[in-house]
């Protein structure tokens, strides 16, 4: 597995590189955001672990760019930026995990195995599931013209569903790659958000694509009414 860390903090950067080699993986290492998104863009990586506060691109910035270009490698974020308004920005512009400065080294490699079991092969911008087009790119979905409004969390378990359409995806799946490895709540918080997502991609359309498999999970389908 590649990996790629864009971290301007040299030493940070030098003994993350160091651990993950130790762990087996291949690691290339830039220190600002131009070097960065140009390595993200030309090499295949399987994750990418990106701070925040870099030279010359930010680590929005870069994250932007890279699904602008509908590249879908999954994004680490590791700053020491810890508010609630960052980590929204971070997650909206494209990233799929965010850890704060200082963290776990047991923790990022958890979160880090976790963005490969979801994520290490190349991901298609647009999944279609009949007329429902989930843009994983813009994290925005549609039914048919109409524009439906997700929050972030729903929109990433549409997103999981729609990547295994037609397939049976159990909740503790739904649960593993949506929440992060540090999560010890309910496993029923799945239901609530597979509701939440009924009210919004089927309900207001008369339609029914979210099957429940009774003892299994759930399954995305082409609606039907």
């Amino acid at each position: 597995m590649r990996l790629l860390i864009v971290e301007d903090e040299r030493e940070l950067a030098e003994s993350l590189r160091r651990g993950l080699t130790a762990e087996g993986y291949t690691v290339d290492v830039a220190h600002d955001g131009n070097a960065g998104l140009e390595l993200a863009l030309s090499e295949g990586y399987q994750a990418i672990i990106l701070d925040l506060m870099l030279p010359q691109l930010n680590g929005y910035q870069v994250c932007a760019r890279l699904r602008d270009a509908r590249v879908g490698t999954p994004v680490l974020v590791l700053t020491a930026k810890d508010g609630e308004y960052d980590e929204a920005e971070a997650l909206d512009t494209g990233a799929d995990d965010y850890l704060t400065k200082p963290f776990s080294y047991v923790v990022l490699l958890a979160r880090v195995r976790a963005l490969l079991r979801r994520g290490g092969e190349p991901r298609p911008a647009l999944l279609k599931v009949g007329d429902l087009v989930v843009d994983q790119a813009r994290r925005v979905c549609s039914r048919g013209p109409t524009p439906i409004t997700l929050t972030a969390k729903q929109f990433s378990v549409l997103a999981c569903l729609a990547r295994r359409a037609n397939t049976v995806v159990s909740k503790g799946e739904i649960l593993d790659e949506v929440w992060d490895a540090a999560y010890e709540g309910d496993l029923n918080i799945v239901e609530v958000y597979i509701r939440a997502l009924r009210r919004s991609i089927d309900v207001p359309f008369g339609l029914v694509s979210i099957e429940t498999i009774r003892g299994a999970g759930y399954r995305l389908v082409d609606a039907r009414a």
